[in-house]
This record gives structure tokens, C-alpha cells and sequence, in this order.
């Protein structure tokens, strides 16, 4: 019996299919992005044999596309803690929630999860050199598998990243190349690279496998809710793939009968200082505009154009969630909360979470009686350089 049931790739857009043997980033026709699809039906079965098996993400290895196990790159990433946030529950008065913390990831990030099936992947397909943009945990990602994996690894950062994704990228032996500029303008030099020295570029989204990773989350929500799902899920958005993997997670376990039809309500949460998607979801569009002057803290969130944007709105829009803003202020708030109430030390990004909950539930968006998880994406230590002075700590 193979590990995988990976069948083929086909296009979210114009549903092209490819042959998934071969290396692949957006769809040729045009140029959106693609999925990894498998026979449903043939992997159905596993999930009664979950119990026994490895407590990481590969244990769906049914529905993930590495189909040889020996060209899995692991560093132990999933299955993270979901706690129960009682302390802080009784303070913003949501009794039901959530959090799960991806900050024990290897890495100190949800990125771990994404780039150990893309880099996986590419070792599998015979790719050995690879290169990305990003903002800065997902840079330490990539990095790290592959120098697990024994493969190149260039990076292509802004250069007000967070020092210590700037450090992890060095010591872990990537070439990085600071950047003038945002994320978008990383990426433009990244592609560049990939044209000239015969890289391959696995930026989000633009290669079909860190959404597989990605996606894992909601399996592991599932599974460790005893196959239920929250009624609300909250996710600070950057490039969206989390939203974009959990929702195919969602409709993949419905069609193996491994849940219900019932879906937890999406919320997009940005920076009020970078919002393309919120922006793009109160004019009632499905794309997303270039997001000019991005500015916030939250160096995962500075994503000013996605090329999922269509996937993440219609996730939201499918699930009748909501997309909103919080402040950076707001953030550094929520972060003192998750540690004061928690004892979770959480990334920006985690912060806006607590931000944005108190929004919902002032305006009546979420009640008290549902089940609410907030989706910690990292760990606050990645941040040092940037929470301690907004906290009023000295460098």
C-alpha cells in the first residue's frame, strides 16, 4: 500500500489538471494556484489507524504528496498543543475558547509545517536548489529542512525582517539577500534568481505543496477535538495559506466521511496598516488590490498582494465568517494578555488574534456560547528585537 494517494494537481481556478510527477508551480493556463489531489475514496480507511501512529503532521501521510518516506524531511512538526484558554476566556467572555499555540513548531512557527512538505516534495521530484521570498519566519522554515535534506537554500528577505529570522537563515547555511523594499519586491528578485541560476521557487502559494502542510492544522483540529470542528476559527492573514489548507482540509475530510458537513466560520485578521484581504472583502471582490505603504509590526502580516487572495475570501465568504482590522497597539496588547492570562508568549500576530476576538464579541459577531479558536501561528521569542521596545523594554 503506498504512503500516498496523491493522483495529480489541478488549477483552484480553472480546474486544469497536471501530472503531479513533475515539478510544478501555478498553473500554465492560467497562472493561479494549484492543488494536490488524491484518491479520497482509498484513503479513507486511515483514519482508524491513526492511534498508532507518529505524533507529528506526516501521520496523514494518506493525504499528503510525498509518496516515498524516505524523502520526508521531518523535524517532528504538528500536532501542537490545542489548550483551553479558561483565564482569558473569563476576561474577554468567550467561555468556549481555544488556542492552538503553533509557536512549539520546530522553528517557532506554523511555517515549519509548510515548508517540510514542500521541501520534501522537491527532494522527492529531484529538486536540489531551492529559493523564496519571505517576511521572515517562513525564511527560517525553509531553511532549516533544507539544510536537514542536504539542499541549497536562498532567501530573499526585507531587510527589516526580524533579526532572529535574519540569524536563523545564516546559521542554518542559506544564502540570504536582504531587500529594500517589501515582500512583493523579495519575491520579484527571487523569481529573478530562480530564472537565472536554475532554482526552484517555492513562494507561498505559487508551488502546490506548502498548503499541504499547511492543511494539517485542521486535520489535527479535527482529530484532537474528537472529530468536531469549532464553530469559529481565527487567523491573522498574511499570504493566507492556513486559511487556504485548513478549508481544503475541511472538504477533504468531509468526503472521506471523517467529519460532517459543518464548517467552522473563517476570520480574516490583518494589520490596519496592511489589508488587502479585509479590504478586499468590505468592497465585496474576490481579488485583492496591491496594498499601498504596508507598515505594522507583524512582519508576517506585511503581505500587500496575495496570489491566493480569491481562495482565502471565498473561504470567509463560504464559511459566513468576517475579515477585520486590529492596530499594532492592539497586538502588543494581546500579546501581554496571551502571556499574563496564559503563559503563551505569542508572536504579533497572535496577539492581533486577542485584538480582533474582543472586537467580535463587543459587536455581537461572535457569542458567548460558541467555541472559539484562536490559531497562535508563532512563538514571540522570533520578536524580540521588535516586541521589547513596544513593550517599553530597551534593546
Amino acid at each position: 500500500m503506498p504512503d500516498s494517494f496523491l493522483t495529480n494537481l489541478e488549477c483552484s481556478y480553472c480546474g486544469a489538471t497536471y501530472d503531479s510527477g513533475e515539478p510544478m508551480r501555478t498553473c500554465t493556463a492560467c497562472e493561479k494556484v494549484l492543488f494536490a489531489r488524491y484518491d479520497l475514496d482509498r484513503a479513507a480507511g486511515a483514519r482508524s489507524e491513526l492511534r498508532d501512529r507518529e505524533p507529528n503532521m506526516w501521520r496523514y501521510r494518506e493525504v499528503m504528496p510525498v509518496k516515498d518516506p524516505t524523502n520526508i524531511i521531518t523535524l517532528g512538526e504538528g500536532m501542537t498543543p490545542i489548550i483551553r484558554a479558561e483565564r482569558l476566556a473569563a476576561e474577554v467572555g468567550s467561555p468556549g475558547l481555544l488556542l492552538k499555540d503553533e509557536g512549539v513548531c520546530p522553528t517557532g512557527s506554523f511555517k515549519a509545517r509548510g515548508l517540510s512538505a514542500a521541501v520534501s516534495k522537491a527532494k522527492e521530484l529531484g529538486l536540489t536548489k531551492l529559493t523564496m521570498p519571505s517576511a521572515g519566519n517562513a525564511a527560517g522554515a525553509m531553511a532549516a529542512y533544507a539544510a536537514a535534506g542536504g539542499l541549497e537554500a536562498n532567501v530573499f528577505m526585507p531587510k527589516d525582517a526580524p533579526f532572529a529570522n535574519r540569524a536563523e537563515c545564516i546559521a542554518y547555511g542559506a544564502t540570504l539577500t536582504l531587500v529594500d523594499g517589501f515582500i512583493n519586491d523579495a519575491g520579484r528578485l527571487s523569481a529573478e534568481a530562480a530564472a537565472e541560476r536554475g532554482l526552484f521557487d517555492v513562494s507561498t502559494l505559487k508551488e502546490p505543496y506548502r498548503a499541504e502542510g499547511k492543511k494539517t492544522m485542521g486535520y489535527e483540529i479535527a482529530e484532537q477535538l474528537g472529530w468536531s470542528l469549532p464553530d469559529v476559527i481565527v487567523y491573522p492573514t498574511g499570504g493566507g495559506t492556513g486559511i487556504v489548507g485548513m478549508w481544503k482540509a475541511f472538504d477533504e475530510m468531509e468526503r472521506m466521511g471523517w467529519i460532517g458537513v459543518e464548517r467552522p466560520r473563517m476570520v480574516v485578521v490583518q494589520a490596519e496598516g496592511c489589508a488587502p484581504i479585509v479590504t478586499a472583502y468590505e468592497a465585496g471582490e474576490r481579488h485583492a488590490t496591491l496594498f499601498p505603504n504596508p507598515h505594522t509590526l507583524a512582519a508576517g502580516m506585511r503581505v500587500p498582494v496575495a496570489i491566493g487572495d480569491y481562495l482565502v475570501l471565498d473561504a470567509v465568504r463560504e464559511s459566513g465568517g468576517t475579515a477585520l482590522t486590529v492596530t499594532d497597539d492592539e497586538m502588543v496588547q494581546g500579546v501581554k494578555d496571551l502571556a499574563s492570562y496564559e503563559g503563551v508568549f505569542a508572536a504579533p500576530e497572535g496577539g492581533a488574534l486577542v485584538a480582533a476576538l474582543r472586537k467580535l464579541m463587543d459587536s455581537g459577531t461572535v457569542s458567548r456560547d460558541e467555541r472559539v479558536l484562536l490559531l497562535v501561528t508563532g512563538s514571540g521569542l522570533k520578536y524580540l528585537d521588535v516586541l521589547g521596545p513596544a513593550m517599553g523594554i530597551g534593546s
